[in-house]
């Protein structure tokens, strides 16, 4: 039964927000890359798990033993788009043609994409084979932040990183900035 003034979309999956994670690794040459990945997330404190279909990427990804994944920014929303447009096995450059630059990891094998403000650090942990890619599951070694979207205690303020989603009921890109409430506070009112 439903409820009156909803529809039924049947076995449509949709978790939301699904953050927009650019995968940067280095093929056996050193030559970077980029990938655009929605789905994906943290899986605890230390852990990061994402689903990707067979790309140079998850090639990349099982030779190194190490990738990043910077959280692309309202700023730089048409070059992430490009970076799940286009294929690395088909634009090797494709990082340099989006106009975009790399520096290598002080912890991982793996590239910064230095105009994202935000990037996690990762060693790989496992790769589950599907057949068709599969899932990764990385463990973070770090997270470095531009000193741009700092608050002034030296926290991460997501609102200056301005972070997009993918919304996967239209095939949309938006942006997370306002903050609505306080994480384990707010909920006390309620007595």
């Amino acid at each position: 039964m439903i409820m009156e003034g909803r529809k039924n979309f049947g076995a449509k999956g949709v978790i939301t927000p699904l953050p927009v994670l650019i995968i940067g690794t280095y093929d056996e040459n050193g030559t970077p890359d980029a990938m655009n990945a929605a789905w994906g997330g943290q899986c605890g404190p230390r852990h990061i798990m994402i689903h990707l279909s067979k790309h140079r990427t998850t090639d990349n990804i099982v030779l190194k033993k190490a990738f990043t994944v910077s959280f692309a920014d309202a700023a730089h929303a048409v070059e992430s788009d490009y970076f799940g447009l286009v294929s690395g096995n088909k634009v090797p450059d494709k990082i340099a043609k989006a106009g975009m630059h790399v520096v290598k990891s002080e912890f991982v094998d793996a590239p910064l994409i230095v105009e994202y403000p935000l990037t996690i650090e990762c060693k790989l942990s496992s790769f589950e084979d599907d057949g068709n890619g599969g899932i990764v599951i990385g463990e973070i070694v770090n997270l470095s932040a531009s000193e741009s979207v700092l608050d002034e205690k030296g926290n991460i303020d997501l609102g200056k990183v301005a972070p997009i989603i993918y919304d996967s009921t239209q095939n949309y890109y938006r942006v997370v900035r306002e903050v609505v409430g306080n994480a384990f506070k707010d909920g006390s009112a309620i007595k």
